[in-house]
């Protein structure tokens, strides 16, 4: 069946000069970093190009198209109600995320994440002079409020403040929190007043008809942070909206102003087309996800039987443990010099990722096929 995953032939992908094809030799099939193998979104190559033959490419407008568009889009998908006032546009995710954390702490408090989790969700903060402590997710890869309670707590005794980083999504392992879980993760961050703030970047890569719950639906002392960079392939565009709820202002507030300076306007077109009209685009992108998720899981049983792996309820990523193959913490670089082929390393997700890979399966399904195969006959 053709799809948007496999309407690219992979001789010409192998042409592309992004990270995700320039990272490794020529040799290497990559399923790495979180870049898709599709063709982009026609809205969005149109209003692009539109500028580019209009020499439309100056400073950003203050216009709040870009923010009115997602809300209009969260509106039709998950019936949120978006207060677009509530907002402030920032260049991508992680800096907005850095900013709240600065906002919220001061150098020396605590930022908790749940681990394994996306590798830059400990750096920044760090780099920021933060305390991260991690907070393990349970037996079945889901949030434990109990021990995020006690994390809490501690991280807050004699009145200091703590920030949680929340994947919603989880990446990596593709879990979507359900709304009883973040009901109870809001409860336990307002009784010991630590301020969630959730990357919602794949929000809209939920599959199987599960719904997706955005946090500030449960929580209005939290913020949101996504963009439309996972959903329609546009990291080299950036942009990202931070949005903060009802009892969040204050932080929202406190933003520096000189965000928005270092925002693009050719990414702000680009990022309001996907979310005005790149909906049928995603609906046709969703059941190809699922379709190679499922070809994934297929071929990891056929080709590395002593692999464990949770089918992922959203992304385009999934985790897989290779401990059982006696590859150490870093199964990742022996499969890369055995097979050539490049999956993101599991410890660059924290405590509980040693012994794991990421494999990104938003790719042809042939260059998959034969990047499982190598894997196997290397670990054979």
């Amino acid at each position: 069946m053709s799809d948007l995953l496999s309407t690219l032939d992979p001789t010409d992908l192998a042409r592309r000069t992004s990270l995700k094809w320039r990272r490794y030799e020529p040799d290497v099939l990559p399923l790495w970093v979180a870049e898709m193998d599709v063709p982009l979104a026609e809205p969005v190559v149109r209003a692009v190009t539109d500028l580019m033959a209009a020499g439309d490419t100056g400073y950003p407008s203050y216009s709040p198209g870009y923010v009115e568009a997602f809300a209009a889009f969260a509106a039709d998908r998950w019936g949120w109600e978006v207060d677009v006032a509530a907002s402030r546009i920032v260049p991508d995710i992680m800096t907005g995320l850095d900013a709240v954390v600065e906002a919220a702490t001061d150098p020396g408090e605590t930022v908790v994440v749940t681990s394994p989790v996306y590798g830059p969700f400990y750096g920044h903060p760090r780099a920021l002079g933060r305390v991260v402590e991690a907070v393990a997710l349970d037996d079945d890869g889901r949030l434990d409020v109990a021990a995020l309670d006690a994390a809490f707590a501690a991280a807050t005794t004699g009145g200091r403040r703590a920030v949680m980083l929340l994947a919603n999504p989880h990446n990596p392992t593709g879990v979507v929190h359900t709304r009883a879980e973040l009901e109870a993760l809001a409860a336990a961050a307002a009784r010991h007043g630590v301020r969630v703030v959730a990357d919602e970047a794949h929000a809209p890569l939920v599959h199987d008809g599960r719904p997706f719950v955005p946090y500030l639906t449960v929580d209005p002392r939290g913020l949101s942070v996504l963009s439309a960079a996972k959903t329609w392939n546009l990291a080299g565009f950036k942009s990202a909206i931070i949005l903060a709820g009802p009892e969040a202002r204050a932080t929202l507030d406190a933003l520096p102003s000189t965000l928005y300076d270092a925002v693009g306007h050719v990414s702000l077109v680009a990022h309001t087309a996907a979310f005005r009209d790149g909906g049928p685009w995603l609906d046709e992108l969703l059941p190809a996800l699922a379709r190679s998720r499922d070809l994934l899981v297929d071929l990891v049983a056929e080709h590395l039987p002593l692999a464990r792996m949770r089918v992922p309820e959203a992304t385009y990523l999934a985790w897989v443990d290779l401990s059982a193959y006696g590859l150490g913490d870093d199964p990742a670089e022996h499969v890369l010099e055995r097979a050539r082929v490049g999956f993101s390393n599991g410890v660059f997700f924290g405590p509980g990722g040693e012994g794991h890979v990421r494999v990104n399966f938003a790719t042809h399904p042939e260059i998959l096929t034969e990047a499982l195969r190598r894997t196997g006959a290397a670990l054979a």
